[in-house]
């Protein structure tokens, strides 16, 4: 048997697991560097998906707890608008990504892992970035340290987000 070994994943299974809406948790903790937040403003924040699908991947999620973008106000829409198009222009100037997927999933049906507080992703993408692999194993390989991604996005991060 051949062994696949993800030590980052090991912080996941034996941390401390977040009581409530990890979004409005991250939303009252801006300035925790653990949490991985590039940008805030008074309507929504950015932050590195700690589950990426790619290298990168980034959310945009509003202060506003809510699972309904009907619900949330023009301005705080406006904003997250905003903020994915900076976030896209900063994942294709510093990842130097060949595409970006940007989405939401609106509930669990649609496949929100989140459901109960809406967000947009933002997810770089390059040409011939998947393989056989997640098809064949259900396993994803990542050619990338997170943790230096997140670095390398935050230290550009006041340029994009203005």
């Amino acid at each position: 048997m051949e062994h696949l070994y993800a030590p980052w994943r090991y912080e996941y299974v034996s941390e401390e697991k977040i009581e409530g809406c990890i979004f409005c948790h991250i939303s009252k903790n801006i300035d925790d560097e653990k949490l991985q937040v590039l940008f805030s403003d008074e309507f929504c924040y950015v932050v590195m998906n700690k589950f990426p699908y790619s290298p990168g991947h980034m959310m945009v999620i509003p202060h506003f707890h809510t699972d309904k973008i009907e619900e949330l106000d023009d301005n705080t829409w406006n904003a997250m608008s905003v903020r994915v198009r900076q976030g896209v222009k900063l994942l294709k100037d510093v990842m130097s990504c060949e595409g970006v997927n940007i989405g939401m999933n609106l509930g669990k049906a649609a496949g929100a892992g989140i459901e109960q507080h809406v967000h947009y992703h933002m997810l770089p993408r390059w040409l011939g970035d998947t393989n056989f692999i997640t098809s064949i194993a259900t396993a994803r390989v990542y050619p990338a340290n997170f943790d230096e991604i997140y670095t390398k996005l935050k230290s550009k991060s006041n340029k994009y987000f203005i």
